[in-house]
């Protein structure tokens, strides 16, 4: 059926993953719906993940865990990874809003996006060590969660790059259709992993609001330096998404 907002759930694979779903061409009314299903994107990928991780347990939960993260980042093409560097490079290394963009456009990495990598894929790897017992529900909510406050930015922030050839330009133009969509889908995996899954009122709660905490954070930091969001900013915002969680499920596991 070639109704966006239901190929915005397959353009949310093309756009996030490296995983052949086909369906081309997409058209930005495609796209514009795709960040709605963002959420759902990140549920499968966490399940792949961990379901990979539980399978290689006996290797140690060391072993397990950063095969399970090298495995996501190779599922996406270290596509959040990417922008994370680019952040902290460009907002650890400029003192204006001109250099700021000059540095986000650069394909190299610097200082501060390789001391960003290594804190964040180090933090990862041993948070889900650390949660072993509960490594499929751990990676699901992770990869899923995290990539809600993206898009309420999307919806409620102007897009500030001026590249026309920007992958995330049409996806961007989604607003608050897109962003409750997102919500639903993010309770529904909460719900399934609080009825199912044995997760707490309590641990659901910590969470949440830390994740809130985080997202405000890096909203005021981007519109600060930036005025807006861009493509990389949202990457960032992902992966801090995803330690936040994973480090309140381990700061509230039994």
């Amino acid at each position: 059926m070639n109704v966006p907002w239901i190929r915005g759930a397959r353009a949310a694979f093309v756009f996030l993953t490296r995983i052949p779903v086909g369906g081309f061409p997409y058209t930005k009314d495609d796209f514009r719906w795709a960040g709605a299903y963002f959420p759902f994107v990140g549920a499968v990928l966490g399940a792949i993940a961990g379901i990979v991780m539980i399978a290689l347990l006996p290797a140690g939960a060391m072993a397990a865990a950063i095969c399970c993260v090298a495995l996501s980042m190779m599922l996406t093409g270290a596509f959040h990874e990417d922008g994370l560097a680019d952040t902290a490079d460009a907002l650890g290394g400029a003192y204006d809003r001109e250099k700021l963009f000059v540095i986000l456009k650069d394909s190299r990495v610097g200082s501060f996006g390789a001391a960003a990598l290594f804190v964040v894929l180090a933090l990862r790897v041993a948070l889900l060590a650390r949660l072993e017992s509960e490594a499929l529900i751990a990676c699901v909510l992770s990869a899923c969660i995290a990539r809600t406050p993206p898009v309420w930015m999307m919806a409620a922030l102007p897009y500030v790059t001026n590249d026309e050839h920007s992958k995330s330009r049409h996806l961007t133009r989604g607003g608050a259709r897109q962003a409750w969509v997102a919500t639903i889908l993010t309770s529904a995996v909460i719900a399934i992993a609080m009825t199912w899954g044995g997760l707490s009122v309590t641990r659901v709660v910590v969470m949440l609001v830390a994740l809130a905490v985080a997202a405000a954070i890096c909203t005021w930091r981007f519109v600060v330096r930036a005025g807006g969001i861009t493509g990389d900013f949202l990457g960032a915002t992902e992966q801090v998404g995803e330690c936040v969680v994973l480090l309140a499920l381990a700061m509230t596991a039994a």
